[in-house]
């Protein structure tokens, strides 16, 4: 069955003076300042579209990672992942680094490697980003 997620910015004055807020609509789970300069210079206690976007890479690939080991027999103790959105004023987003170290029994570095490079290359939000070069660090721990 298909699923909708939604989300709702409201954004008030112009891009580099204004102010916004995103709310998490269908978890409600509250919501989060943006502005020009947390998304350009310093975030500040603010979150900016590339930080949002950071969040579903990284939860994502996650969970693709610890499917596919799961349904390879040797499911992950713990799998601690970040993303690193780029992002250059004028440019746009120029590429993503994930990184993930693993805690799985029963599989060497090849191994981790190996499914890591396919989560990344099938987790929906990698798929969705298909036009922005994306960088992968694995290792087990």
């Amino acid at each position: 069955m298909a699923t909708t997620r939604s989300a709702h910015t409201v954004w008030d004055g112009n891009l580099t003076e204004g102010t916004g807020v995103v709310a998490f609509d269908s978890s409600g789970t509250g919501r989060q300042p943006v502005t020009w300069p947390s998304r350009a210079e310093e975030a500040s206690g603010r979150t900016s579209p590339e930080e949002l976007l950071a969040a579903a890479h990284s939860s994502c690939f996650s969970m693709a990672l610890a499917h596919a080991l799961t349904e390879a027999g040797t499911p992950p103790t713990q799998l601690v992942t970040s993303a690193d959105v780029t992002f250059q004023p004028g440019e746009g987003i120029t590429g993503v680094h994930l990184t993930v170290e693993g805690t799985v029994a029963g599989v060497d570095g090849d191994v981790f490697t190996a499914a890591a490079e396919d989560a990344k290359a099938n987790c929906p939000v990698s798929q969705a980003l298909s036009g922005t070069p994306i960088a992968l660090s694995a290792k087990l721990v």
